[in-house]
């Protein structure tokens, strides 16, 4: 199984955001990511076994005990490896110092602690936007979401997700959430 950990943003930021997006996505040759699909990963797994999903669901349930609520919104961007030669274009995830990351660490932990593999990369929270098929000079495309800034939403579950390649819209990916595991609140 193809599976991550993710925050998924309320249903008004990524409206905020494509209506952000809408009249400029013409203006470039891009893969543009699907809306239904906009998530902020925390830990990817690529190849899960799936008698392995249930513990990986417990695990998670129980880091949602240990992690407070927080409010974020959309705000700012980038590209991925950098604006010079880009391949990915992103918003960025504005939230209190250190919770997304935190969450991050969390969810990957349960992962390997449920004998998974987890993708190692440097976590930079991040919504993809677009990919490119090879890479150019974005700076405009970044200085352009740096003026954005959408509405804030409580981020308050979790979500585990399955990819299921090439079987969404334009032989995108399909996402399924299979679970989702409320973070503390009080």
């Amino acid at each position: 199984m193809r599976l991550f950990v993710a925050v998924l943003p309320s249903d008004e930021a990524v409206e905020h955001l494509d209506a952000f997006l809408e009249p400029r996505r013409a203006a470039a040759d891009f893969r543009w990511a699907g809306v239904e699909s906009w998530h902020v990963t925390l830990a990817f797994m690529a190849d899960a076994e799936e008698w392995r999903l249930e513990e990986l669901e417990e695990r998670l349930h129980a880091l949602g005990g240990r992690h407070e609520a927080f409010s974020a919104q959309l705000a700012g961007g980038g590209a991925f490896p950098d604006v010079a030669r880009a391949k990915v274009l992103w918003a960025g995830v504005d939230a209190p110092s250190g919770s997304l990351e935190r969450l991050s660490v969390s969810a990957r932990n349960a992962a390997t602690a449920s004998g998974i593999v987890v993708d190692g990369t440097r976590f930079r929270p991040h919504l993809t936007l677009a990919r490119l098929g090879h890479p150019a000079e974005l700076s405009n495309w970044v200085r352009l979401l740096d003026t954005y800034e959408g509405p804030a939403w409580s981020v308050d579950k979790i979500a585990l997700v399955e990819s299921h390649l090439g079987e969404g819209p334009h032989g995108r990916p399909r996402y399924e959430v299979l679970a989702e595991m409320p973070l503390w609140t009080h």
